[in-house]
C-alpha cells in the first residue's frame, strides 16, 4: 500500500512540475537526414556468402553458425557494407578506409541537412558526434569544423564506446545543454565506423555481430529557440537513461575484446539477454509515471505489485526480454514506436513485452530489413519509415529505444510537432514495403 501511494504521489508532482516548467527549456528537432550509400555498396545473399567464405580461420561449424545467424537475422539482401570489406581487405584497413567511410556518411547527411534546412554551418553552436569504434586525432568533430570552417565559440564534443544506443545520449547531452544556451542551434551526427572493426577470427560469440552490422548515419538539427517551433517537425518531451555498469556480467556482456588469435571483435555473451531485460525493466519504471494518464499508470502499478509479491520480492528480474513490460500497454501514452532494429528477436521481445502488435513493429521490422543492423542510427532508420508512411500526425508521440554497451537501455519521447509527409532515404522503395512476410529470409533460399 505505501508503495502505491509514494507512487501516485510521484506522479502527481511530476505533472504539476511539468505543467509549471516544461516551457522554460525545449528541445525541437528542425529536420534529420539518413544516410542511403550508392548502389554498388549493396550487399546480397551471395556476397554475404563470399564473404564469410573467404575468412581462412572458419571451420564447418563457425560458417554453419554464420550461414544460420543470417538466415534468422531478419535481413534483406539490400543493405549496404563498407568498400574496404567488399574489396577484400577487411583483415588489414588502412587509416585511409576508417576516415573514407566516416566521411562518407557524415558529409553527405550534413551537406544535405544544411541545403534542406538553409541554415549554414556558422550558425552552429553545439556540434556532437558520435562513433563508438573509431576516435581519431584530431577528433571527428574537429574534422566537421575544419571543413565546413565553423566558428571558433562553437561547443563540440566527441562521444565514442556508446554503443546502440549512443543517439539518445547525444541527444541527452544537447537538451542538458540547452538549459545554460537559450536560442542555440546544435548538430548530432550518429553512425558508426565498421570497416577497421570487422571480426577475422572464429570464435562463434564474436561472429554474430558482424552478421548484423551495416552502414548507415544520421545526422540531426536541434534547437533551443522556441521561434523555430512552426518549422521543427518533432519537440523532446521525455528521455530516460539506465546504466547497469556496476553490474560485472552487464558491463561485459557486450564488449570489444581480442580472441585467442589476437583478433579483435565483439563479444557477445550469455548474459546479453538478462542484461537487456533488467536494463529495459529499470527503464521502463522511470518513463512509465511520465507518459500515462493516471488510470493507466494505477493498472500499472497494481500489476507491478502483484507481480513483485508472487515473487516474493522487492524487484521482480524478468528471465527474458519479453517479461520486462510486465504486458503493460503503452498505448493510451504513446502512438508511435522506434524499437532500435538491431535483430529480429529483439524487436519481436519488446513487442510482445508491451503488448504491440505487426502494425507497431512494423516500421522497426521493415528498417531491419531494408538497412540492417546500423547501430546508434537505427532507430531514425525507423522514424523514416513512419514519416515515408505519412503515419506521423501532429500530436501523435514516439518512443524510441535503444540498448547499448556498457550495459545501458536508453528512451525518450518525441511529439510531433506537425504532419510529417517526407519521403527521405525511403523514398524509392517505401511502396515495396511493407513485406508480405517478413519472416521468409532472402538467404534461406541459398543456405536453408
Amino acid at each position: 500500500m505505501m508503495i502505491f501511494l509514494f507512487l501516485l504521489f510521484s506522479c502527481i508532482t511530476f505533472h504539476l512540475y511539468k505543467l509549471i516548467f516544461q516551457n522554460r527549456s525545449c528541445c525541437y528537432l528542425l529536420h534529420y537526414e539518413c544516410y542511403k550509400a550508392t548502389d554498388d555498396r549493396k550487399v546480397d545473399a551471395e556476397t554475404c556468402a563470399k564473404i564469410v567464405m573467404r575468412n581462412k580461420n572458419l571451420g564447418p561449424q563457425e560458417q554453419r553458425l554464420i550461414l544460420q545467424t543470417m538466415v534468422r537475422s531478419g535481413l534483406g539482401d539490400e543493405t549496404y557494407c563498407p568498400r574496404n570489406i567488399l574489396e577484400g581487405r577487411e583483415a588489414a584497413p588502412t587509416l585511409s578506409d576508417s576516415l573514407s567511410e566516416i566521411d562518407d556518411i557524415t558529409f553527405d547527411t550534413l551537406d544535405a541537412l544544411f541545403a534542406k534546412t538553409k541554415i549554414s554551418p556558422t550558425d552552429i553552436d553545439i556540434l556532437v558526434v558520435n562513433v563508438s569504434l573509431f576516435s581519431p586525432a584530431p577528433s571527428l568533430t574537429s574534422r566537421v569544423v575544419n571543413t565546413y570552417k565553423m566558428r571558433e565559440g562553437i561547443k563540440t564534443f566527441n562521444i565514442s564506446g556508446m554503443g546502440c544506443s549512443a543517439t539518445i545520449v547525444a541527444i541527452d547531452l544537447v537538451q542538458q545543454l540547452f538549459k545554460t544556451h537559450n536560442k542555440a542551434l546544435a548538430i548530432v551526427v550518429s553512425t558508426e565506423s565498421l570497416g577497421p572493426n570487422w571480426y577475422c577470427g572464429k570464435e562463434s560469440s564474436m561472429l554474430v555481430a558482424s552478421c548484423l552490422c551495416r552502414s548507415g548515419g544520421c545526422s540531426m538539427l536541434l534547437t533551443s529557440n522556441g521561434s523555430f517551433k512552426g518549422k521543427s517537425v518533432m519537440k523532446l518531451n521525455q528521455l530516460v537513461r539506465t546504466h547497469l555498469g556496476a553490474d560485472d556480467d552487464a558491463y561485459n556482456c557486450c564488449i570489444k575484446t581480442e580472441d585467442k588469435l589476437g583478433h579483435q571483435g565483439f563479444l557477445l555473451t550469455k548474459g546479453l539477454s538478462r542484461a537487456t531485460s533488467i536494463a529495459f525493466t529499470l527503464n521502463l519504471k522511470v518513463l512509465i509515471p511520465k507518459i500515462l494518464p493516471g488510470k493507466d499508470l494505477l493498472l500499472y502499478v497494481f500489476h507491478s505489485y502483484s507481480r513483485n509479491r508472487a515473487k516474493d520480492s522487492t524487484v521482480a528480474i524478468p528471465s527474458s526480454i519479453e517479461e520486462a513490460g510486465g504486458g503493460i500497454s503503452l498505448k493510451a501514452g504513446i502512438e508511435h514506436f522506434c524499437i532500435h532494429p538491431g535483430v529480429r528477436a529483439l524487436i519481436d521481445g519488446v513487442g510482445k513485452s508491451l503488448g504491440l502488435d505487426d502494425y507497431d513493429l512494423e516500421p522497426s521490422r521493415m528498417a531491419l530489413h531494408r538497412f540492417g543492423n546500423t547501430a546508434a542510427a537505427g532507430v531514425w532508420y525507423v522514424l523514416g519509415y513512419m514519416e515515408a508512411k505519412k503515419r506521423l500526425k501532429r500530436g501523435d508521440r514516439i518512443l524510441m529505444i535503444g540498448y547499448g554497451a556498457g550495459f545501458k537501455c536508453n528512451s525518450c519521447v518525441w511529439e510531433v510537432t506537425r504532419d510529417l509527409t517526407g519521403g527521405n532515404v525511403w523514398e524509392d522503395c517505401i511502396d515495396s514495403y511493407p513485406l508480405p512476410t517478413v519472416n521468409v529470409s532472402p538467404f534461406l533460399g541459398m543456405f536453408g
